[in-house]
């Protein structure tokens, strides 16, 4: 019987005590006493948030199937638990065993979005382990950061021991073998971490780099301590999606959770090469799973479980080549058993409105279409590769299929913009509109139109073509969406047009984080000494403290968002071979000042760099 790590006296004070107290449905259970390596496996937001995320449930199902591996799991604490935590003295615990995380081997803490990371020093400091690096000794775990994030891991450098540059089912186990092998020849800390930066690619430990800087702030320099560390630092990739792990019985939350659901992830990558898209270049190449695969992975997941839905994840769900045999086994097999077909990501065509009248009620439901952009030529910049005619048929098919409600997703602050395009935005919503009334009859229609057109701003990512470009202040991005919502209010249709902007404040901070260099690092640190956590969440969040962060530290917001920055300049991500080349980068750069569209990866190679590698979608050729 494990002791719990909070009193019941606790447990009866705080919110959702349920969070904590682990044991639930598919919780793999050994005994600590039993096995070599000890990995807390940490999501840095709420339980339900963490609870959510294929990657933590591959990487713990992953780790547990090893005899000598216990993987256990950590979240943030809610705002109450954080607060006897530190009151009490009590050390941050895993759910598992309820032990104290300092205790462990390592700590995994997956980096999904900028904002989570004054959470990491949360994570950190409750757990009794020092925030920087640096002061960590032999007793203390490796703290090991991972997820999309680190394709750029300056800012929290100082933070983290290694990263984990890639995907996760590659190289963990080789990790792990190492680490016994270092502990069993009584190797220290520093040793530890230099010998899996030599040995383990995709492996990058801050300590071993040093960084220069010139006169005007840029970087002069990125260059390894010693000649036995990598120089670049090269991304695992996973090539083979159907022989590979993928939890079949997923672990099952006590509480509602944000994506209360069976998650079938059936490929990874996307051929579409949006020039806005991280995850589109940073997942590159495009791998699918095999159908057969997913048919018996989905009937035992749901069987493992109890959920009442399955998602079908992806990056660009309808250009997974064997989608419609795959659906209609799911709508033959699990629809007749009440489990719902959730079908994110998908292109609104005729298959896709066939199956989704299936899987949906159409009264309810709405219909989402991402324009990302409102007029041709910005889309053209963007590389969308979606024309007006697409959106409209789209739509027109949508509304005689009998839905009257449609979501659009727009970004404001992309290069090249105008205010003309940001007009576009609510002349196309208006367009949407109008042809609703114009498509289906009065006595066929479900009420009136309801289309919703949402704005966020744009965020320049690495390893994208427009990681050069520029930023903006608060002010300017709420001038973009006052214009916008201006024109909006002018459409002959405007009482079928509702209009929804994102907080420009956090797009500021996100870019700094974004392409910040490691001595950002110092803000995150005065901002969580200030009290900042949550960041990611409206209610918690406090731009007051974080521009009081910069201003004590004296460092400028504008060197990082405000300024285009040159092709040849060294950017903090340079050391990271990624797959995709700055050369093919710098192409769709100039391409998409010039306008020109690049053919996605089934019509035509664009040369990325990945294809060399062999493998995946670059063999269809």
């Amino acid at each position: 019987m494990i002791k719990p790590a909070l009193r019941d006296e606790i447990l009866l004070k705080i919110e959702k005590p349920v969070r904590y107290l682990g044991n639930e449905v598919n919780m793999v259970k050994k005994d600590p006493t039993n096995v070599d390596i000890r990995f807390a496996m940490c999501f840095p937001d709420l339980y339900e948030i963490g609870m959510s995320h294929l990657g933590i449930q591959i990487i713990y199902d992953m780790l547990n199937r090893r005899d000598d591996i216990y993987c256990e799991r950590v979240y943030s604490p809610g705002l109450d638990l954080d607060k006897i935590l530190r009151e009490e003295n009590i050390p941050l615990f895993s759910l598992e065993t309820q032990e104290p995380v300092k205790n462990f081997d390592f700590l995994g803490i997956t980096l999904q979005y900028e904002m989570c990371y004054t959470n990491v020093l949360q994570i950190l400091e409750l757990s009794q382990i020092p925030l920087l690096a640096k002061d960590r000794d032999d007793d203390m775990p490796i703290v090991i950061g991972g997820g999309p994030c680190v394709y750029n891991p300056e800012p929290v450098a100082d933070f983290f021991d290694i990263f984990y540059i890639g995907e996760g089912e590659t190289r963990y186990y080789q990790m792990m073998d190492l680490y016994k092998k270092c502990k069993s020849e009584g190797l220290g800390r520093k040793e530890i971490l230099k010998k899996i930066a030599e040995e383990i690619p995709g492996m990058y430990v801050p300590a071993l780099y040093e960084v220069t800087y010139n006169e005007d702030g840029t970087i002069s320099s990125f260059e390894p301590i010693y000649d036995t560390v990598p120089s670049k630092v090269k991304k695992e990739i996973e090539w083979n999606m159907s022989d590979t792990f993928y939890p079949e019985k997923p672990l099952v939350p006590f509480i509602k959770a944000t994506q209360d659901r069976v998650v079938l992830e059936i490929q990874r990558g996307c051929i579409r090469g949006c020039r806005f898209c991280q995850a589109g270049m940073i997942y590159r190449p495009v791998r699918e799973r095999n159908v057969e695969f997913l048919k018996k992975l989905a009937v035992s997941m749901l069987e493992s479980t109890g959920h009442e839905e399955i998602s079908l994840s992806s990056l660009s769900s309808s250009d997974y080549s064997q989608l419609k045999e795959l659906v209609y086994f799911l709508i033959d097999e699990v629809r007749t058993k009440g489990v719902n077909i959730s079908l994110p990501s998908l292109r609104i065509d005729a298959f896709s409105l066939d199956v989704m009248s299936k899987v949906q009620d159409i009264k309810k439901s709405s219909l989402t279409f991402a324009p990302e952009a409102g007029s041709q030529r910005l889309r053209n910049v963007i590389n969308k590769g979606l024309t007006e005619e697409i959106i409209l048929n789209g739509a027109a098919e949508a509304f005689r299929g009998g839905w009257n409600k449609v979501k659009l997703y727009f970004m404001l602050g992309l290069p090249t913009e105008t205010e003309e395009d940001m007009e576009e935005i609510a002349i196309l919503s208006d367009k949407i509109a109008r042809l609703y009334y114009d498509t289906v009859p009065k006595e066929e229609r479900h009420g009136k139109a309801q289309i919703t057109a949402s704005t966020s701003f744009f965020i320049p990512k690495p390893f994208t073509p427009f990681q050069w470009a520029r930023m903006y202040d608060k002010e300017d991005y709420i001038g973009k969406a006052r214009v916008v919502n201006a024109k909006m209010k002018s459409m002959l249709n405007h009482k079928s047009l509702k209009y929804n902007w994102h907080e420009a404040d956090v797009t500021v901070l996100e870019g700094v984080m974004a392409r910040g260099d490691r001595r950002v690092s110092k803000v995150i640190l005065e901002a969580y000494r200030l009290g900042c956590m949550f960041d990611a969440w409206s209610e918690s969040f406090s731009n007051d403290k974080w521009m009081q962060a910069f201003e004590n530290t004296g460092i400028s917001i504008d060197f990082y968002n405000k300024r285009e920055r040159d092709l040849d300049e060294i950017l903090p991500w340079d050391f990271i071979d990624a797959g995709v080349t700055k050369e093919f980068l710098k192409r769709e750069w100039k391409r998409a000042l010039e306008e020109k569209v690049t053919p996605n990866c089934r019509a035509a190679c664009a040369n990325c760099g990945l294809k060399p590698l062999g493998g995946a979608i670059c063999n269809e050729r």
